[in-house]
């Protein structure tokens, strides 16, 4: 299974390759390689859900993409949160002082809340809250029965800043 997985991975890259020559704006052809070496500063398990997604991406499966990066992205957050911030999170809401975990934190604190939460303890701003809020909304858009069709290029636009900010994050401390 493995083996035909890399035969077809190699058969898009190439393909794309070839298409990229013939298309007006080779842009729109979006090789995903770059991408994925982003990927090297994640947990395994964030990684093999990027990969997940971008998988998801190149063969235009968009939904289901923007979710499980979405995914991704908030297993990197909540790990982030618990490791650097959990004592002033503890101190800022005392009734999540039963939450010591990431397991605990995820099953019983809405994501919304989270990225709040994360503000309120110094980890992000007002601004990037606003951001992840939104993206957090376009990942429900995409999760939940809609007529909503997230394209290719908005696709890799949500990857992108989800590892960007993702990236961001990766050096925060807390003060």
């Amino acid at each position: 299974m493995r083996h035909l997985i890399a035969r077809i991975r190699t058969f898009v890259r190439e393909s794309n390759e070839i298409f990229a020559c013939h298309e007006v704006p080779k842009s729109r052809v979006f090789l995903l390689d770059q991408t994925r070496k982003q990927l090297r500063q994640l947990s395994l398990t964030q990684s093999l859900l990027f990969e997940q997604a971008l998988t998801c991406a190149e063969i235009g499966i968009n939904r289901a993409a923007c979710v499980i990066a979405w995914t991704a992205f908030m297993d990197f957050f909540e790990h982030k949160i618990v490791e650097t911030g959990l004592p002033k999170l503890h101190t800022l809401k005392p009734d999540w002082r039963k939450y010591g975990s990431v397991e605990a934190l995820r099953e019983h604190v809405p994501e919304f809340q989270l990225i709040d939460a994360a503000e309120q303890i110094g980890l992000i701003s007002k601004n990037e809250k606003k951001a992840l809020h939104g993206l957090l909304a376009k990942r429900n858009e995409c999760a939940h029965p809609s007529d909503y069709e997230p394209s290719s290029n908005e696709t890799i636009g949500y990857l992108a800043e989800l590892l960007n900010r993702l990236s961001a994050l990766s050096e925060r401390r807390l003060v």
